[in-house]
């Protein structure tokens, strides 16, 4: 299976003999390319970077090396999950490194959206090569790419403005030394749940919440600040909450909030008070091509939003986005 083109023949993996075809394919493989060398993953501990390592284990062993980069840009308490997961529960090879300064710094005063993303996919290629250079044996690089992101990213190619770019593809410098490892690049999202279920991997690490790869980063809109990436945060972490408390967290396949760089007139204490708005989406969507909207009840957001708008410094505002895929792409930015 090779390129990035998906084969007009090659079968959706809709269930768990199919899934473990392509596993046994993928594990032949990996191994017959990387044979006794070792392997760097970029894990982000999204559902795709960790099918990738379940499988990557599966495949070498301790021959795969995990590294997760908390960027700054990372959920409340994503990173501490992060290392719980995939220490405690898969015995994985794991280094963590706290760059959150280093990619703050770097995305100071940076609006446009692509720009942002090309620091931040530069950032973790030049953080993965780092850890490398202290390591022996690395060659190769592992990346939890999967097909919608290559459609997204050859749009250019076809004549086509690029819908986005995403920085595990066509992102990486021409002089980067790393052989590329990407068992998962041909499948969409919903095949990718369906082989992780297959390598017994947790249902609620299989069904967790997609996360960007450019994280917080393409949520805090326009220019990142510190403050307003902490009532994003924050804002999120309450939305994750009351979706888990009502059943929309199984329901909902991606939900969260984004927080664009401009504010508004409040009250808050009889005084004027100017805050940011804070932006809910929620999607549903089995490839990530498409995607409706999930109707949310009344009685829901106004909770939501009593809990955002109170708890939450810097927002006096809570919206609701209402556009489906296409029009609008499923992030903002």
């Amino acid at each position: 299976m090779s390129g990035n083109v998906r084969p007009a023949s090659m079968e959706r993996i809709t269930n768990f003999e199919l899934a473990q075809k392509f596993i046994d394919e993928q594990v032949a493989e990996v191994r017959a390319q990387v044979g006794d060398k070792k392997v760097l993953l970029a894990l982000s501990g999204g559902v795709d970077s960790s099918v990738v390592a379940a499988l990557l284990i599966k495949a070498i062993g301790k021959q795969l090396v995990c590294v997760h980069v908390n960027h700054g840009l990372m959920r409340k308490n994503e990173s501490e999950s992060v290392i719980k997961m995939f220490q405690d529960g898969l015995d994985a090879n794991l280094i963590y490194v706290d760059a959150t300064d280093h990619f703050l710094n770097l995305l100071a005063g940076v609006s446009e959206p692509e720009r942002k993303r090309k620091i931040i996919g530069k950032e973790f290629i030049t953080v993965f090569a780092d850890e490398a250079r202290k390591l022996e044996d690395i060659t190769f690089l592992a990346q939890g790419t999967i097909y919608p992101d290559i459609l997204e990213s050859m749009k250019a190619a076809e004549g086509k403005k690029a819908v986005k770019s995403h920085h595990n593809v066509g992102g990486l410098p021409e002089d980067l030394k790393f052989e590329l490892v990407e068992p998962i690049k041909l499948l969409y999202k919903d095949e990718v749940r369906v082989v992780g279920e297959a390598l017994g991997l947790p249902h609620a690490m299989v069904y967790r919440q997609p996360f960007p790869g450019p994280g917080l980063g393409v949520r805090c809109l326009g220019a990142i600040t510190r403050d307003r990436l902490e009532a994003l945060r924050e804002a999120d972490a309450i939305l994750r909450e009351e979706f888990d408390k009502c059943g929309l967290a199984e329901k909902v396949w991606q939900y969260f909030i984004a927080i664009p760089d401009i504010k508004s007139v409040g009250v808050r204490d009889e005084s004027r008070y100017e805050g940011w708005p804070a932006i809910i989406r929620a999607v549903n969507t089995k490839d990530a091509m498409t995607a409706t909207i999930e109707e949310i009840p009344y009685e829901i957001l106004h909770k939501i939003t009593y809990r955002i708008t109170h708890e939450v410094e810097g927002i006096n505002r809570v919206l609701m986005d209402l556009t489906p895929k296409p029009i609008g792409t499923i992030e903002w930015e």
